[in-house]
């Protein structure tokens, strides 16, 4: 691992923050989560665009703005050495006194971590994770709009602990009006015949840049695809259905709250994963 913070590149292990500095007392600042396939920073700039709208969302200054956080991924993939990593980019409040008023704080701070991730061992990955229905729900975007990656994901961290504890891989979140919303921290696809539908961000859902990516290479194969509200029965009832993002990838479901789907993996999952990871080593700014 290593870790970008205060200027300087170090190893994991010699990451340290103050105390005070607010995204840990209070969760507050923005993140973004990113891959590097084949020595290039998979759709660099859509996450730097992603992550000055939540920024400004929530009132933060970039220092130096994207241009600058832009060099700090760079040169912290550079320093790891890998072709294929993970990417975590953080930006807090900085550092303040006890409270929760932003104002006080001083420099916000940057902090840019490069390693390997496993999020599922490699026979779910192939073979299909079992979700089951937590009884979390997902804030209404007028409480808490999930297109503002915060530092504050204790909704998704007791969701997937729920999840776990009923002996599943994966959390389903729905919304307050039951629809479905996405997973822990990760997008949901539906298949059903030959048509692919994902939650929109107005039902909870992350406005994922592999999911994004996965909506234009489906245009492109000719697949029809697009946003719907999706409920359980919609899951239920599928075809086949995966799970998309920078940390998990393209991932089969192989069944919720016991129910197995139809086809896992499906062949409409395979043809996506496939174009997707050929597309990938390709869209991505080189290191």
């Amino acid at each position: 691992m290593k870790v970008w913070i205060d200027g300087t590149v170090v190893d994991g292990a010699q990451g340290r923050i103050p105390v005070i500095d607010h995204g840990l007392l209070y969760g507050d600042g923005v993140f973004e989560g990113m891959r590097a396939y084949g020595r290039r920073a998979f759709r660099l700039d859509a996450h730097m665009e992603r992550i000055a709208v939540s920024a400004s969302a929530i009132g933060l200054q970039i220092p130096g703005g994207t241009s600058r956080l832009r060099a700090i991924v760079l040169e912290t993939l550079r320093a790891f050495g890998a072709d294929d990593a993970y990417i975590r980019l953080i930006v807090t409040r900085g550092d303040g006194p006890l409270g929760v008023d932003p104002t006080v704080c001083g420099q916000p701070r940057v902090i840019c971590i490069v390693d390997q991730i496993k999020l599922y061992d490699p026979d779910r990955q192939a073979r299909g994770v079992d979700l089951v229905t937590v009884s979390v729900r997902r804030p209404a975007s007028d409480v808490l709009d999930p297109r503002v990656k915060s530092l504050n994901y204790l909704n998704s961290v007791l969701a997937k602990a729920e999840a776990r504890q009923r002996g599943a891989d994966e959390a389903l979140l729905l919304n307050a009006a039951g629809a479905i919303a996405e997973a822990a921290v990760a997008n949901v696809f539906v298949a059903r015949r030959g048509q692919l539908r994902t939650p929109p961000a107005t039902d909870g859902a992350l406005e994922g840049i592999t999911r994004d990516t996965l909506l234009r290479l489906a245009a492109e194969l000719g697949i029809d695809a697009g946003e719907r509200t999706l409920g359980r029965i919609d899951l239920l009832g599928a075809d086949e259905a995966f799970l998309s993002g920078s940390g998990v990838g393209i991932v089969p479901i192989r069944s919720l709250d016991g129910v197995r789907l139809r086809s896992v993996p499906g062949p409409l999952t395979d043809k996506l994963r496939a174009a997707f990871l050929d597309h990938a080593r390709t869209d991505g700014v080189a290191f």
